[in-house]
C-alpha cells in the first residue's frame, strides 16, 4: 500500500468546503486542501435524478491517517451520504512528499 493519499469529497457550498478544510488542517490530518468550484453534479438520489452546484475538496494526506480523517470529515460534512474517495498516490515529487510528512500529524 502507498503511504500517501489524495482524498476527494464534494459539498453544497464554499462555506462547507472551508469548514471541512479548516477542521482537517487544524487536526493536522491534511497538509493541503484544495477547494474547486462551483461545478454542476447530476446524480441519482432517492429515486430521482438530482442536479446541484457543488464544490470539490481534494485533501492531501497519508494512508495511516485515513480513518481519523474520515471521522472528522463525516462529522463536518453536510451530506447524509458524503462522497469520500481515497486515491493512492503512486509516485510523487520527493520534496513535496517530505513537506507533506512534515505538515501532518505523526
Amino acid at each position: 500500500m502507498t503511504d500517501y493519499l489524495s482524498v476527494t469529497t464534494t459539498v453544497d457550498s464554499v462555506a462547507a468546503a472551508e469548514r471541512i478544510a479548516d477542521a482537517l488542517l487544524d487536526a493536522r490530518l491534511a497538509a493541503c486542501v484544495q477547494i474547486e468550484g462551483p461545478f454542476e453534479s447530476r446524480y441519482h438520489w432517492q429515486g430521482a435524478v438530482e442536479r446541484n452546484r457543488e464544490w470539490r475538496c481534494t485533501i492531501k494526506t497519508r494512508a495511516d491517517l485515513f480513518e481519523a480523517l474520515e471521522g472528522v470529515l463525516r462529522a463536518a460534512h453536510p451530506y447524509e451520504t458524503p462522497e469520500i474517495l481515497a486515491h493512492a498516490v503512486v509516485r510523487g515529487n520527493d520534496a513535496y512528499l517530505a513537506w507533506l510528512d512534515a505538515e501532518l500529524r505523526t
